[in-house]
This record gives structure tokens, sequence and C-alpha cells, in this order.
């Protein structure tokens, strides 16, 4: 399957995958997130995703939030620490109401000061929320813990106080220095004419002038290993066990996903949800995560457990990964890991919604989108010998981090 890709005059590129489905998934992405901001801004990227639904020059909050729910369509947003999405799920006929709508929430909202003291409120709550589910919150503190004095460690949603100091000036300041039309991306699944969806995307978004943006980001500062522990009124201790990784253009990214996969990632037969899950019963949660960056990555293994089987866990753990370390895949295991992936990548494939959403973070990564043939051959192309330099890199204890939460 090809994708097709175009760029408008002012930067803003499109990229589209044509289906026959009923429905359409469009959205935009924005280079632009948690890691873009100043450190009195933490929260600032997450909060204009909030504020940006709160009405434009033309239209009210409750006229925004109705335009594609009254046809039977979604609307929603995510920011994460390196970018900014909006997006809607719509019966295709629906294109134009929703390219016009994006467009003039992202470039003539208005933020009144009412909305922003209402929403202020409404993001405190997420984030006491949030602090209520230790098995969320140690994941951004083990980020803390591997990127000290580094945007890249902060908290998507920021803290209550900076949330409160939040007004319209600093939203607007935050826009105009990070949202750039050459590091916007329509992106589209759905079934419309690739010649009508450049036409309605440069009808509502070709008069915008061009914005290049400066590339202001921080840059990664080094890194010493840190073991942590903090008290907390949990009935569970939580832990993560991790490292710095490689970046989404390293040529070892897909060693790291195929490894990251069978220590455990998400199938049930991963190595630790073996060993710690169903040989000894030690763990009901014990997932592993790799995360890549533009210029970084995190490695990352979470498991939850009760405080006496602590250090039983983290015995077990270690084991797990210096075996991968020291010993190579048999032609069997490796062919059956590859096989695991690659049907992982085609379930993920087969939701469009999903496929939209990774259309645009690939073309403002890499300017490209790989088809899944593409995939499976750099799959098929990672050897055990690529595993092993991988696992001695990024599993190397002396170079792993841990952070504890005790009860």
């Amino acid at each position: 399957m090809t994708f097709l890709t175009h760029q408008l005059s002012n930067g803003i590129r499109i990229v589209h995958k044509p289906t026959d489905s009923l429905l359409a998934h469009c959205g935009i992405t924005i280079n632009a997130g948690s890691r873009d901001e100043l450190i009195h801004e933490q929260g600032l990227a997450h909060f204009i995703e909030h504020i940006i639904f709160k009405g434009t020059t033309k239209r009210k909050t409750h006229h925004v939030l109705g335009c594609m729910e009254n046809i039977g369509g979604e609307v929603n947003a995510y920011t994460s620490k390196e970018d900014t999405c909006i997006h809607s799920s719509f019966m295709n006929q629906y294109y134009a109401r929703f390219l016009e709508l994006l467009s003039d929430i992202i470039f003539n909202s208005t933020f009144p000061d009412k909305e922003i003291e209402k929403e202020k409120d409404i993001v405190i709550d997420e984030i006491n929320s949030y602090k209520d589910s230790p098995g969320e919150q140690i994941i951004d503190d083990f980020d803390e813990l591997l990127y000290k004095d580094n945007p890249l460690g902060r908290n998507i949603l920021g803290t209550p106080k900076n949330i409160k100091s939040f007004n319209k000036i600093k939203i607007q300041d935050f826009i105009k220095a990070n949202y750039a039309t050459d590091e916007m991306v329509i992106c589209s699944v759905g079934k419309i004419e690739f010649k009508k969806l450049i036409y309605l995307v440069d009808k509502y978004f070709g008069h915008v002038p061009y914005i290049n943006k400066k590339n202001n980001r921080a840059p990664i500062n080094g890194y010493t290993p840190e073991i942590k522990a903090i008290k907390r009124r949990n009935h569970q201790v939580h832990c993560v066990i991790g490292n710095r990784a490689y970046s989404a253009d390293n040529d070892l990214k897909t060693a790291m996903i195929l490894l990251n996969n069978i220590l455990a990632g998400p199938v049930l037969n991963s190595r630790l949800n073996m060993v710690l899950r169903e040989k000894y019963g030690l763990c009901y949660t014990v997932e592993s995560n790799y995360q890549p960056y533009s210029d970084t990555g995190v490695f990352s293994i979470y498991f939850g457990t009760d405080k006496n089987f602590l250090e039983r866990v983290i015995e077990l753990t270690t084991k797990e990964m210096n075996k991968l370390r020291n010993e190579k895949l048999g032609s069997l295991q490796i062919m059956r890991a590859k096989q695991q992936l690659k049907g992982q990548v085609a379930i993920a494939l087969e939701s469009n919604f999903n496929e939209m959403l990774s259309l645009g973070k690939s073309i403002l990564l890499y300017n490209k989108v790989d088809t899944i043939e593409e995939i499976n051959k750099k799959v098929d192309e990672t050897t055990t010998s690529n595993l092993l330099e991988v696992a001695n890199q990024v599993f190397d204890p002396l170079q792993m981090s841990m952070l504890i939460y005790k009860p």
C-alpha cells in the first residue's frame, strides 16, 4: 500500500491512506509537546489541548463541541512529550465539516478568560486523579530520574501552581513559538479522492502564512544511574527499572522493539510474565516499554508486587535481562519472536484510527511512512547479534536506574 502525500506552499503536509470504510479518521499532528515548555510553562502544552475547544472568533464552546457530535462524529485530542494531536472520526461525507472546524480552532481560538479559569480547575482535578494511580505516576517520576533538569523528564500534566498561573497571553505566546506550519501534518484514513482532500486542506489551511519553527529544545544532558525509593500509602510496592535507550531514527530501534517484546512486552508469553506471574505468582502486572523520541529513548520495566516479594522479583528480573545479554536466541526462538511482532503490527494497523495517528507521527519524524512490507523486512533483517548488542547496551546493570514506591 502506497501512502499519498502532499505539501502546501506554507509547509503544512498531508498524508492519506484510502479505504473503503464508511468511517473516516482525520486529524492534525503538531510537532509541539511538553518538552517544548519552559520551566514556568510546565503543563501548558496539555492545557492548550483542553482550552482550544472553548470558543473561536465565530463559534462558542457548545458550537465547537457540537459541530461533529451533532452528525455522529467524535472529536478528541492528546498531548505527548513531543507532539499534540487533534483528531476526529466521522462518516466520510463530513471531511469538509471537520477540516473547517479544525482550522477554526487552531488558528481562531479566542481563549476566553472565563473558560481558562474553569479549565484550570478541571486540569488540576485531572492531576489529582492521576496521583491516585501510582502505577501511572511512577512511570513519569521515572522519566524525571532519567532526564533530570530537562523538559523531557517533566510530567506532561504540569503542576497545580503552574496551571493557576496560565493566562491568555501565555497560551498565545506558546502557540506562536511552537505551532509552526512546517511542523504540522494533516493525517487521514478514509474514503475520499486525494485531489479532493488536497483541495479541502488548501481551502481551510492554505491561507495561513508560512511559519518556520526554530528548534529550541534543550539538548539531552548527561545521565547518571540512580536508585531511589519513595514512601507512599499503597497496598503494593510499585517499581520501575530501566535505562535510556535509542532514538526513533536509530538503526537498532527495531532490535530494541523486538527485545522489549521478548522480555515483557504486551504478549502473555513474554519471559517476565511467564516467570514472575505464571511460574511463581509474584506479580499481577509486569510489563516493559520502549518509548523512542526524536533524539533519545526510554526503556523501562514496571511491576507491582507485595512488599515481601520485592527483592525476589528484582532478582528474577535481573536474571532474565542477563540471559538476554549473555545468550544468543536459538533459530526457533528468534523466528517465533519475529512472527509474534509482525502479527502485533498487523493487528495494530487493522485499526484505521490507530493508523491515522501513526501516519502523522511518521511524517513528522521521518517525512515518510513505512508500509507493512517494509516494517516486516526490518524485523526479518534483525539478527541475534543485533539483539545481543542492544541487550548489552540497554540492559547494562551499571547503567540501570530504579524507582520504588514503598508502602
